[in-house]
């Protein structure tokens, strides 16, 4: 008798999912998605969800020195290289369901590095409304960015000190104004797109895998490495 209440809201939570897959014209990816989120959050071993991870504590400088993927200089200081001592990495991981797009940017010459993107804030549970609506919004770093395991597509571009400082204005402009995440508008690759067209670099459409998008990034701008902004910007 305990257990009927725990059981009712299971049921409750399994019967949204079949209706969702059962009057809805057949599963997209994106329905496979929230028929995967609802499954985690009907599942009594539940894992924790990994976007709540403490993302300062990510970004740190501490946590970056340890992690197997940290970029190194690419150059020797004074030695002009023409890449550029600032860079933007466009990246893309793997998550628990559809993936992740996001961006590094930092010094060449330094081993600490800034992360940016758009991921709904919270467990699970506004993931998956997320699908449906607008649902407040995290622009920090997320669990796994700076693991390179995780790491399903890169292209990364360098820039001067002035571009840099623009286009790192421009990032942080960005962070601060988008409070809300939607699978189908705003999100992650939307927002790294945001970031690709500010730099003057052909974007793709945001309706793909992470993966896909940032593969395609590159391949539309033929992989060019260095960057220059237009003095109108």
């Amino acid at each position: 008798m305990a257990n009927r209440p725990k059981r009712s809201g299971l049921c409750l939570l399994a019967g949204l999912a079949v209706l969702l897959q059962c009057e809805i014209h057949p599963a997209s990816a994106r329905e496979i998605d929230i028929l995967a989120g609802l499954e985690r959050l009907i599942s009594p071993k539940q894992e924790v969800d990994k976007r709540a991870a403490n993302a300062n504590a990510l970004v740190s400088r501490e946590a970056f020195s340890e992690s197997k993927g940290a970029p190194q200089s690419t150059r020797k200081p004074g030695s002009g290289s023409a890449k550029g001592p600032y860079y933007v990495d466009f990246r893309a991981r793997t998550a628990a369901s559809w993936g992740h797009a996001f961006v590094w940017f930092g010094k060449t010459s330094e081993r600490a590095v800034e992360v940016a993107g758009l991921t709904p804030a919270g467990d699970n549970v506004p993931y998956v409304l997320g699908h449906l609506m607008w649902v407040p919004s995290e622009t920090k770093a997320s669990y796994g960015d700076l693991d390179p395991q995780y790491l399903t597509a890169s292209y990364r571009v360098y820039l001067s000190e002035p571009d840099a400082k623009r286009v790192f204005a421009y990032i942080k402009k960005l962070q601060a104004s988008s409070p809300v995440w939607n699978a189908e508008t705003t999100n992650c690759t939307a927002f790294i797109g945001s970031i690709a067209e500010f730099m003057g670099l052909k974007v793709p459409h945001r309706w793909q895998r992470p993966e896909n998008y940032v593969n395609n990034l590159k391949a539309m701008n033929d992989g060019r490495q260095m960057i220059r902004l237009s003095s109108e910007q």
